[in-house]
């Protein structure tokens, strides 16, 4: 071992790298971890050494490959000595950053301030920002430990039970806005609108240059108006569709939605949280409903506040969007719409459909559309597994309506009841946690490997396309 570890260290001298620091470096890492108060001054040292590193070489597309493969070693080495400090202390990490949970953190925080309590352990928002401003090809993946750090607090049960709660509470701009709806009946956010009609409301995505694509852009906004949607104490239920589209080829037609912005990926303008957020955010609030500060919405011990959902699917729900279709009560679709979840043609993984979609249409089917390809043509026999109705394209306007009369007609205490019956054998709030932590890791890896841009650049043409 120790051999193998010389040679390790002789190659980043050989890259390059001052031998005196490498082997300072070497020496420096923590063997095994010990007290909390001990180990957060002898990791962070030891991560500052390799940040140090790092920056002693080029940047990464300028890197040689013996420079590439040092980054790599250092990296490598760097995040295992990170699992290492949190499996032992991560719990103890969170109860500082919460003040032993007396405070809810959401996840876009609680990275930033773990960065500020233990140095290096996750990056800083200044080196954050600094890899923001290139292309995701050209990123060295800092945002990992984010991943990294996530993974090990969502395995915590405490710790990753009160983030899903942290995550699933009202926004703090939602006050503001829900009060003007409840108002108006009108919430236009811009990328997103509401509208209340009848016992319904209305939620349409309004993201026309992209196809209704999901971003940066739309993301705090889509929160926002699901808050909106969920506690507007007039109406009974909700309706997720997606405005018209400005491109060419579907121009002036309802489309449900594109997925994540593609484009923007490749551009490195969606970062690591941007994932985590939209899962534990609105999705998720899709499915269990808006908490209250005191009540851990796990249905059990605590209950959020919810309504039905129904999806109405014109044109086509992609990725992110057929994701979406899994959290909702019932899914009315036009009869030309279809759905894919092309995840491995962009090598990164498709939310929590890996966890949902088998519910739906059984394990082979939902292998075969995460890991195949596989399209589902709504109105097939495939389709209808997670299709509740199909309509005609040129009618779905009244079809909604229709749907909305139906299920409200006999009042939504016992639909919302039922839902959370089905949910806490389906999908308890412990089940979607620990999904949630091996979802963290995985996906951090994913967004920073370079077969996610090389699958961009061949199956999306990114390089020709414009952010």
């Amino acid at each position: 071992m120790d051999a193998e570890n010389n040679t390790a260290l002789d190659a980043l001298v050989a890259a390059g790298l001052d031998s005196e620091s490498v082997h300072g470096w070497a020496a420096a890492e923590p063997a095994r971890t010990a007290d909390i108060t001990t180990d957060r001054h002898r990791y962070s040292a030891f991560w500052d050494r390799s940040t140090g590193l790092i920056a002693a070489l080029p940047a990464k597309s300028k890197r040689s490959e013996a420079e590439a493969r040092a980054a790599d070693h250092i990296f490598t080495v760097a995040r295992e000595s990170r699992e290492r400090f949190l499996a032992v202390h991560a719990a103890a990490v969170y109860e500082e950053i919460t003040d032993r949970r007396g405070r809810h953190v959401r996840l876009e925080d609680l990275v930033y301030a773990a960065a500020a309590a233990i140095p290096g352990l996750t990056p800083s928002e200044e080196e954050v920002a600094a890899e923001s401003r290139l292309h995701q090809g050209d990123k060295d993946g800092v945002e990992i430990d984010q991943g990294i750090f996530l993974a090990q607090t969502l395995a915590v049960e405490e710790a990753g039970l009160h983030l899903c709660h942290a995550m699933l509470l009202p926004r703090a701009e939602t006050a503001e806005h829900l009060d003007r709806f409840v108002a108006d009946g009108v919430l236009d956010l811009g990328t997103v609108r509401l509208e209340r009609r009848g016992k319904a409301v209305l939620l349409t995505a309004t993201n026309p240059r992209f196809l209704n694509a999901e971003d940066t852009t739309t993301l705090d906004l889509m929160e926002i108006a699901v808050d909106v949607a969920t506690l507007d104490p007039v109406s009974e239920i909700a309706v997720m569709r997606g405005g018209k589209a400005e491109h060419p080829k579907y121009q002036g037609r309802n489309v449900f939605g594109s997925g994540i912005n593609l484009t923007h990926l490749y551009c490195g303008k969606i970062p690591f949280v941007w994932f985590l957020k939209r899962d534990l955010g609105y999705v998720h609030k899709m499915l269990r409903g808006v908490a209250r500060p005191d009540s851990l919405p796990d249905d059990v011990r605590g209950r959020g506040i919810e309504k039905p959902w129904v999806a109405a699917v014109d044109t086509f729900a992609i990725g992110g969007h057929c994701q979406i279709l899994l959290v909702a009560d019932y899914v009315l679709a036009a009869d030309d719409a279809f759905m894919t979840l092309p995840a491995r043609k962009e090598g990164i993984i498709p939310g929590f459909a890996n966890l949902r979609l088998p519910r739906h249409t059984g394990d082979r089917i939902a292998r075969e559309a995460i890991q195949y390809e596989l399209k589902l043509v709504c109105d097939s026999q495939q389709g209808r597994l997670i299709c509740d109705e199909i309509a005609s394209a040129d009618a779905m306007g009244e079809a909604i309506d229709k749907v909305v009369t139906g299920l409200t007609s006999a009042g939504v205490v016992s639909a919302v009841g039922n839902r959370r019956a089905f949910r806490v054998g389906e999908e308890p709030l412990d089940l979607f946690r620990r999904y949630a932590s091996v979802y963290a890791r995985e996906q951090a890896y994913c967004h920073f490997s370079p077969a996610l841009i090389a699958n961009l650049e061949r199956n999306w043409d990114a390089k020709n396309r414009k952010a």
